[in-house]
């Protein structure tokens, strides 16, 4: 059975989603994710120009330096091919996309680095560990589900969005205040750093010990923060401190059992 025009040009984008996928393959230091972004373009590319001319001239607006972040791929492969239809159909200089294509990418871009890579990632990884910790390892098995589940029907209905409403789709992504939420995420993740805290620290418990323990990270953070030390120094540093952490609690000890 022979497919029709508009079920083959909605096979190709299906086809372009499924390469989304395939986000981080092919980096390089030129041109970062460019490949990767014109290889998840083709199919969709190869549907809406039919001739080969312009179906050259297509590929050639994302070979140039592409990067974003990941997770933002199907979203930004399904803004394009809904603006490579307009330009298609002569409703939008393709000059104009060149544009405001890597605006759009490096955008999204810092919001995925802030929302996802430093407050979703860090909550799901913290929260499983508390959990294997606290001895509920089933209860961490379904939160990593959820948490994957959840980011591939965000890759699905992001793509999806774009393809239907281009760059208009934006103004919804604006209205989500994604930035915000990734800063209140990260006040959750405080929390559960402290649960992680309590779960590995020798008992029992002394105030004291706690107290230093929370001053030496704050110190090496914020060392490693203002550029004062590189994290591999500051992580040897601890590292150094807890081994020498027994002779100091000893020489603390005596010191306050020869005061009593």
């Amino acid at each position: 059975m022979s497919l029709s025009r508009g079920d083959t040009k909605t096979f190709a984008m299906v086809r372009s989603f499924a390469r989304c996928l395939l986000a981080g393959a092919a980096f390089n230091t030129r041109g970062m994710q460019n490949i990767s972004l014109t290889f998840a373009m083709q199919p969709g590319l190869a549907a809406i120009h039919e001739d080969p001319r312009e179906y050259r001239m297509a590929l050639r607006r994302y070979v140039r330096h592409y990067q974003s972040h990941p997770f933002w791929m199907p979203c930004l492969v399904g803004i394009f091919l809904h603006m490579e239809q307009a330009i298609a159909h002569g409703r939008f200089p393709a000059k104009m996309l060149s544009k405001v294509k890597d605006t759009t990418a490096y955008t999204l871009s810092a919001i995925g680095d802030s929302v996802f890579a430093g407050s979703l990632l860090i909550l799901w990884a913290l929260a499983t560990i508390c959990l294997y910790l606290a001895g509920h390892s089933a209860t961490a098995l379904v939160v990593g589900l959820l948490f994957f589940f959840g980011l591939q029907f965000f890759r699905v209905y992001t793509f999806v969005a774009g393809l239907r409403h281009g760059f208009q789709f934006l103004e919804r992504l604006r209205r989500w205040d994604l930035i915000n939420w990734g800063t209140r995420i990260k006040y959750v993740n405080a929390v559960l750093l402290v649960w992680l805290w309590t779960l590995i620290w020798p008992q029992p418990l002394l105030w004291w010990q706690w107290l230093m323990g929370v001053a030496a990270l704050v110190l090496f953070g914020r060392f490693v923060r203002t550029g004062l030390v590189s994290r591999v120094f500051a992580a040897a540093a601890f590292l150094g401190l807890t081994h020498l952490y027994p002779i100091l609690r000893n020489t603390v000890l005596d010191f306050l059992g020869g005061m009593g």
